[in-house]
Formats: C-alpha cells, sequence, structure tokens
C-alpha cells in the first residue's frame, strides 16, 4: 500500500487530533458518558450509513481504491465506515467545547477548590 491508501485514514486523525485536546483542556464529561456516546453516534450516523450503502450499491457514487485501504466491509471501505462515528464524536466534543467556552471555562486552568467534577 502507497501513501495515497492512507489519506482518508489521516484525514480522520486529523480531526481527531483536533478535537481530543479539548477533552482535558475544558474538563469534558463527553467521554466519560460512554451510553449518551454511542447513541448520538447511533442516530447521527446510522442514516447516513444506510445511504451510503445504498448509494453506492446503485452506483451513484464509488471510492477511490488508490485513495482508499483496500479492506471492505458490505461494499464499504473500513474508513467510510469509521467516518460514521469519528464525525459525530468530534461534533459532540466541538459542540461541548464552544459550550464550555460559551460557560466562561478558561482552557487548561486547574479547577479551584470544592468545584465539582
Amino acid at each position: 500500500m502507497s501513501l495515497p491508501h492512507w489519506s482518508y485514514v489521516a484525514m480522520l486523525a486529523f480531526c481527531l487530533a483536533g478535537t481530543l485536546p479539548l477533552v482535558p483542556a475544558f474538563r469534558l464529561q463527553v467521554l466519560r458518558q460512554p451510553g449518551r456516546l454511542l447513541l448520538t453516534i447511533g442516530l447521527a450516523g446510522t442514516p447516513f450509513l444506510l445511504w451510503d450503502l445504498w448509494a453506492t450499491h446503485v452506483g451513484h457514487w464509488w471510492f477511490d481504491e488508490d485513495q482508499t485501504l483496500p479492506w471492505r466491509l458490505v461494499g464499504l471501505p473500513l474508513e467510510e465506515i469509521a467516518f460514521f462515528v469519528v464525525i459525530p464524536v468530534v461534533s459532540v466534543l466541538t459542540l461541548e467545547g464552544v459550550s464550555a467556552a460559551r460557560r466562561g471555562v478558561r482552557p487548561w486552568t486547574p479547577r479551584a477548590r470544592g468545584e465539582a467534577r
């Protein structure tokens, strides 16, 4: 596999690398609520995944084999399936980070004594 095969994976990693630091920076609790996060991923990703399956099946679009990894699941590159997990997580982290900033949480500041976790 050549470097371009990893381009989709690199894009997903870049998205995560840009938002995961929001968790410690703003002391977000998103990752401590796995049930809610999984529900969000399921509700946001499932309709688009089904649409993606249909659209590729009928030939409305396809995935460039030179820019994706060779592994497929139900005809979709694994990176495309990961997209429907990564992007909802990134969206929730961004929303929670912005909400924390609007509440006045300053990034990378220690908690005040007695402040709730």
